[in-house]
């Protein structure tokens, strides 16, 4: 998972950007880049770390433009080298150069056919490169000698063609505007603000609205699925549809982890959707488990926070924080690698005794993925004191790979994969565990836009939108594995 944001002005975005990536770095907190546009020249940055500590004055200085990308990046499996952060850069056609959010599932295909059939090489592991590449073939092989709009949207129509998986896209193409689009399926979010200026509006493009917020834009709308736009530098904007009547199929794993609370995806308000999560698992526990002996709600901090609340006044328990969070740690979800995610827990969070004391507890977390962090946190209740730890999850059991962009474990590292929920219980060493059904998780965000009908689930049913091989499954298994 990533977090992109694209910018066109009639002044400097340089440290628009800046402020825009330091909202958006909950997406990613391996690495990050900027890139703008001056006249016919491209301007770039990146480097691994925090956007915080990327970026000094100097850098600031020699980000010259008024129109820029910019990214947050957590790594993929098999990609952790500083070659891999983002933006990606090509000198032809034009010089572009691209940022992307999500998950090429044929990039090994692609791969071979940008070499034998288009004689380009790539040289890193990451997709976006990939994808970077089929975007300047295609834009290369227009009959025109010379930049045209409609040339551009055609080259994303055959994007489009060729790539499978989900993505969204900024790029800026030196010299002509910023270029950004969303894959056919709209799995990963993308929205569209703007705002006034002295000649006519500023836009944006951003994988979150809380990048619009911070910056001053109005809230155009999200991009639909297989949808472009193109702002020129003179501040007009094109647009283009790749085919009519497109299914959105957003990631529901953006409402129930990935995005900030202040956000609204796809018309989706986060925090009120996890707010029904919340509500709908404490309805569960109502039905399944009426005479049970809770005497406090505790959330995991910081997602699950909202969810625990609606599910402490629906069951009229107590609500406590008793996991205080150093706030200094990255989210142990996305770093790298099992020891320093087992390690990080117990610097991450700090129990507060006396609100588990004697208790009967409810931890209460967004999702189980390893189970790595329930069953540290399941033990730091039971070094507490508590008398009875239960556990809830705001989402099903993890079963499944996610093959659109975020990276979690292998299959067979996933604590759900081939076990029923008391196995899973008895792993992490709670004495029950809750999880949320599927219907009712699919209810709590498909109630803030009804007009979705469905959403992407696949880690939770196995159920994919794009058609993927056993071998791509085999080879995801590997990467992931040696990771």
């Amino acid at each position: 998972m990533c977090g992109i944001i694209g910018i066109v002005d009639n002044n400097s975005v340089n440290q628009s950007l800046f402020d825009g990536l330091t909202v958006l770095q909950h997406r990613g907190q391996d690495s990050a880049g900027i890139a703008t546009c001056h006249k016919n020249n491209l301007f770039q940055k990146k480097a691994k770390g925090l956007v915080n500590d990327i970026f000094d004055t100097k850098d600031m200085l020699e980000l010259q433009g008024n129109l820029g990308i910019g990214h947050v990046r957590y790594p993929t499996a098999g990609s952790h080298s500083i070659d891999e952060a983002q933006p990606f850069y090509v000198n032809s056609p034009y010089g572009i150069a691209l940022a992307h959010n999500g998950n090429l599932d044929n990039s090994e295909l692609l791969r071979d056919e940008l070499l034998v059939n288009d004689r380009r090489h790539i040289h890193t592991q990451s997709d976006t490169e990939v994808l970077l590449n089929i975007f300047a073939n295609e834009l290369l092989n227009v009959e025109s000698s010379s930049f045209k709009v409609p040339d551009l949207f055609n080259a994303i129509n055959g994007v489009h063609k060729r790539c499978s998986g989900a993505y969204a896209v900024v790029a800026l193409i030196a010299g002509y505007g910023l270029v950004a689009f969303r894959d056919i399926h709209g799995i990963r979010p993308l929205i569209l603000g703007r705002k006034k200026n002295s000649s006519g509006y500023s836009y944006i493009v951003s994988s979150e609205s809380v990048a619009l917020d911070l910056l001053g834009y109005e809230t155009v709308r999200d991009l639909e699925p297989g949808e472009s736009i193109f702002i020129d530098i003179k501040g007009k904007m094109h647009n283009s549809i790749y085919a009519q009547n497109l299914d959105l199929n957003p990631c529901i794993f953006e409402y129930v982890y990935f995005s900030r609370p202040d956000s609204i995806i796809d018309g989706i308000n986060v925090q009120e959707a996890r707010m029904r999560m919340g509500k709908q698992l404490a309805n569960k526990i109502l039905r399944e488990w009426a005479d049970n002996d809770i005497d406090v709600i505790i959330p995991i901090p910081d997602t699950s926070r909202t969810a625990a609340l609606e599910m402490a006044i629906r069951l009229n328990k107590n609500y406590r924080e008793g996991l205080i969070k150093n706030r200094y740690i990255g989210r142990t979800f996305i770093m790298q690698g099992q020891a320093v995610r087992k390690k990080s827990v117990r610097y991450k969070l700090n129990p507060l005794v006396s609100e588990f004391k004697n208790k009967n507890v409810l931890l209460v977390d967004d999702s189980i993925v390893r189970g790595t962090t329930s069953k540290e946190i399941v033990q730091m209740a039971r070094d507490s004191g508590a008398k009875k730890v239960y556990f809830a999850s705001a989402s099903p059991p993890i079963r499944f790979p996610n093959i659109y962009g975020i990276d979690m474990p292998s299959k067979n590292d996933l604590i759900a994969n081939g076990r029923e929920t008391e196995e899973i219980c008895k792993e992490i060493g709670a004495d029950k565990l809750i999880y949320q059904d599927i219907d009712d998780l699919v209810y709590a965000v498909q109630a803030g836009n009804t007009d979705i009908k469905k959403f992407e689930t696949s880690v939770f049913t196995g159920e994919y939108l794009t058609n993927v091989n056993d071998k791509y499954f085999q080879d995801l298994e590997k990467k992931r594995h040696s990771t």
